[in-house]
C-alpha cells in the first residue's frame, strides 16, 4: 500500500439477507460497482458498514469474502473498533491473514474515555497490530474528539494518518497544519462537504459514504479538487449537496444516512437494504421517495 493514502475511499456497506447472514452475490457486485467507478480504496466494517452490529464471525466473513473480491485492486481497510480490546486484536490479526492493507481505530465506544486515557490504550494497542493503522476520529459515536496531542502520539506509535468525522473544519485545518511536514501521514476527511477545502488545502482524501451508490460522483469531484477546477467542483458540490438534501433526508433519525445508502443501492439492484439490530431497514414509503431521488440523479447526469 502506497503512502500517503489518497482519494476517495467509501465506507462500504455490508450487505445482508433478510435472515441476517451476509449478502455475498450483493457484495461482489457491490465492490465491482465501486472499482467501476473509480474509488482508490474501500473501507468495511465502519460505521456504514455497521461494524459494531456484526457478530464476530460475520466480520470475519466479510473480511475474508472482500479480500477476496476486490483482489488487490485497491487497498482494503478493516474497522476494528470495539468495546473489547482483545477482539479489537482478534479482527486485526484475521484481517492481516485474510490480505487487508491497514485498520482502522476509533476510540470504544462504551465508556467514556479521556484523552490521557486513549493514548494509554493506544500505546498497549497498536504495537500489536499487525497491520498499519488509521486513526479515526468519530466523537458523536464514541464520546471523544481526538485532540491534535493525541493523533500527534498516534502518528509517533506508527499510525499512517487520521479519518476525521468530526465535522469540525478549524480542526480539520489544524490537523493539515500539524502534519504538513509528514508527508506520509494521511488526513481524510469523513464530511463530504468538505472535499474540495481538503485537498485544495493539503487533505489526502475522502471517507465519502455517497461514493457507496455514486462513486464516479465523487472521484470525479475529487480529481476537480486536485486540479482547482472552480467550475467543476461547484457543479459537481451541487450534486452532493443534493444527495443530503434528498437521499441522506428521508427519515427522521440519524440512522437514515445508512438506512438511505443501504435502499439507494438496493434499488439501483445492487445489494440487499436489509440492516443488523437495532437498525430497521425503511419501509416501502421511505423507499419510494429513495427511488425517485435516484431517478432524479438519472436525470440530470
Amino acid at each position: 500500500m502506497k503512502l500517503p493514502l489518497k482519494g476517495i475511499i467509501p465506507p462500504m456497506i455490508t450487505p445482508l439477507k433478510e435472515s441476517g447472514e451476509l449478502d455475498l452475490e450483493g457484495l461482489e457486485r457491490l465492490i465491482e460497482h465501486l472499482i467501476a467507478g473509480g474509488v482508490h480504496g474501500i473501507f468495511i466494517l465502519g460505521t456504514n458498514g455497521e461494524g459494531p452490529s456484526l457478530t464476530y464471525a460475520l466480520r470475519k466473513e466479510l473480511i475474508i469474502n472482500s479480500c477476496k473480491y476486490v483482489d488487490h485492486r485497491v487497498p482494503v481497510l478493516v474497522g476494528i473498533t470495539d468495546t473489547s480490546f482483545e477482539g479489537s486484536i482478534e479482527i486485526a490479526k484475521y484481517s492481516k491473514e485474510a490480505g487487508a492493507d491497514a485498520v482502522v481505530v476509533a476510540p470504544p465506544y462504551y465508556f467514556p474515555v479521556s484523552q490521557s486515557e486513549m493514548i494509554e490504550y493506544m500505546e498497549n494497542l497498536i504495537p500489536e497490530l499487525p497491520l498499519p493503522v488509521m486513526m479515526y476520529n468519530m466523537p458523536s459515536h464514541t464520546k471523544l474528539h481526538l485532540s491534535l496531542e493525541t493523533v500527534k502520539r498516534a502518528k509517533e506509535l506508527g499510525a499512517i494518518g487520521i479519518k476525521d468525522s468530526s465535522g469540525d473544519m478549524a480542526y480539520f485545518y489544524a490537523l493539515i497544519e500539524e502534519f504538513k511536514d509528514s508527508p506520509k501521514f494521511s488526513i481524510i476527511t469523513g464530511t463530504e462537504l468538505f472535499i474540495p477545502e481538503s485537498i485544495i488545502y493539503g487533505g489526502h482524501g475522502a471517507v465519502a459514504g455517497g461514493a457507496n451508490f455514486f462513486p464516479r460522483l465523487y472521484v470525479d469531484l475529487y480529481e476537480a479538487s486536485l486540479k482547482n477546477d472552480k467550475v467543476a467542483i461547484a457543479e459537481l458540490r451541487k450534486k452532493v449537496i443534493k444527495v443530503y438534501d434528498t437521499i441522506y433526508s428521508v427519515g427522521k433519525y440519524t440512522s437514515r444516512i445508512t438506512k438511505g445508502t443501504k435502499t439507494a443501492l438496493s434499488v439501483m439492484g445492487i445489494c440487499n437494504d436489509y440492516m443488523a439490530h437495532p437498525l430497521r431497514k425503511f419501509k416501502s414509503a421511505e423507499r419510494q421517495k429513495i427511488k425517485e431521488f435516484i431517478e432524479e440523479f438519472d436525470n440530470i447526469n
